[in-house]
C-alpha cells in the first residue's frame, strides 16, 4: 500500500508535471504538451503581465513554434518549492548552432497535477 501511495503522491509532484511539459515540448508532441496544463491556465509576463488565460488559448500560441524542427529546450537549473517548480531553461527555437539560445526563468504553478500558471522572465537572445 505504502508504494501505491508513493507512486500517486509522485505522479502529482511539481517537479513531474514540468518535466512531463519539457518532454512534450522537446518532442514538440502539442496534444501531449497541452496535456500538462489545467483548463484555466494563466500564462504572465514577470513579474504580473496577464499574457493568456486558457487551455485553448494556450494551444494556440504553440501550434506554429511546434513546426520549428529544431525546437528544443534544456533545464540548467531547478528548484522546486511546495508546488511550484522554477526552472532557468535555455530555448533554441531552431535549434542548437541554428539559432542563439534564449535564457528563461520560468516559474511553474502546479494544481492536482496540472501547470496552473506559468510565469515568463525572459533573456535576450545570445544572453
Amino acid at each position: 500500500m505504502l508504494a501505491a501511495a508513493t507512486l500517486a503522491k509522485e505522479a502529482f509532484s511539481p517537479a513531474v508535471a514540468a518535466e512531463r511539459q519539457l518532454a512534450a515540448y522537446n518532442a514538440r508532441d502539442l496534444d501531449a504538451f497541452v496535456a500538462c496544463f489545467a483548463d484555466d491556465v494563466e500564462v504572465y509576463d514577470f513579474p504580473d503581465a496577464l499574457s493568456l488565460k486558457g487551455r485553448e488559448r494556450f494551444r494556440a500560441r504553440y501550434v506554429e513554434r511546434f513546426k520549428a524542427e529544431g525546437l528544443h529546450a534544456i533545464v540548467v537549473h531547478r528548484a522546486v518549492i511546495g508546488t511550484r517548480v522554477i526552472d532557468h531553461e535555455r530555448v533554441w527555437l531552431n535549434g542548437p548552432g541554428k539559432s542563439d539560445p534564449v535564457d528563461l526563468v520560468v516559474i511553474y504553478t502546479v494544481r492536482d497535477g496540472l501547470i496552473a500558471r506559468v510565469d515568463f522572465i525572459k533573456g535576450e537572445p545570445g544572453s
